[in-house]
């Protein structure tokens, strides 16, 4: 089961809406769709989980970049949210570099079960069902500073478990209940 909101922040302190991304094909559309829901290019956090399997953060401030973090590329990457998320630059796969894709055509969406899915012969880091390859790592993925400035620092932020990162973030930023309201 998946849970995605957007915490936008304004003036009179963060605003939390529910989201749909079923209509979201890239993580530029995701930015822009960030983008929308805030006055004055104000920062906005697109917050993203999958119950007990993995959580993404994506940090959009005005027209800069978007800033992108995974909790576990592998299963974000089993996941359609995970894969807008996990684009070639953040991932180090050439632009057009089918071949991972090609070795996940067919696998089931991760659950969020603890069963690592791993063939006995498939190393720890390999994405699981792909004969092996290394193209998306086990494990965190991305910049863990994004909110840093708001008083969240990387390790903190590696720290949390899928279970508890959002409302985590959404507590040390001040917004609980406003994350809660849309939960």
């Amino acid at each position: 089961m998946y849970f995605t909101a957007l915490l936008a922040r304004t003036d009179d302190g963060w605003e939390a809406s529910d989201t749909e991304l079923d209509d979201v094909e890239s993580l530029d559309e995701l930015a822009e769709l960030a983008r929308e829901s805030a006055p004055d290019d104000e920062t906005v956090l697109v917050c993203i989980e999958q119950e007990g399997a993995w959580f993404g953060l994506v940090r959009v401030d005005g027209e800069d970049d978007p800033r992108v973090y995974v909790s576990d590329a592998a299963r974000a990457m089993r996941s359609a949210y995970g894969e807008i998320l996990l684009t070639d630059e953040l991932t180090g796969r050439a632009p057009g570099d089918d071949d991972l894709l090609d070795g996940l055509a067919g696998l089931p969406e991760d659950d969020g079960e603890d069963d690592d899915g791993l063939a006995a012969d498939e190393p720890e880091d390999a994405v699981p069902g792909t004969g092996g390859q290394e193209a998306v790592p086990r494990g965190p993925l991305g910049d863990a500073g994004l909110l840093a400035d708001l008083g969240i620092d990387a390790a903190t932020v590696r720290r949390l478990t899928p279970d508890d990162a959002l409302g985590s973030i959404a507590e040390a930023l001040g917004c609980a209940d406003v994350l809660e309201a849309v939960r």
